[in-house]
């Protein structure tokens, strides 16, 4: 997995977890259920960061490595920190680290 399709996901998933969680919201707010939106935003972060990394795992026929066991905690937590704070400012925390240029 490289590190732009590891952001692929990521936003793939921060946009789902918006969409699912007001979803719910909805739901809950209609049977008159108290939650706190911000362990259902992580909730639902986490139960679909684990199933798109598992279908990206599907569809790409990857065997699980230490790079790739990396990238899916990686995507597992900061798609739970992006349902919480926001998938820009993740984005732009991830910016700021400067990563080795490969050609160097």
């Amino acid at each position: 997995m490289t590190l732009e399709c590891f952001l692929l996901l990521l936003m793939i998933v921060s946009i789902l977890t918006g969409l699912f969680t007001e979803g719910i919201k909805k739901l809950l707010e209609e049977s008159k259920k108290t939650y706190k939106a911000n362990f259902l935003a992580g909730g639902v972060a986490v139960v679909l960061s684990v199933l798109v990394g598992s279908g990206y795992i599907i569809l790409i026929d990857a065997q699980i490595n230490s790079k790739m066991a990396v990238y899916l905690i990686a995507l597992f937590l900061l798609s739970w920190l992006s349902a919480m704070v926001g998938y820009d400012k993740v984005i732009q925390s991830l910016g700021q680290i400067k990563l080795p240029n490969k050609n160097e």
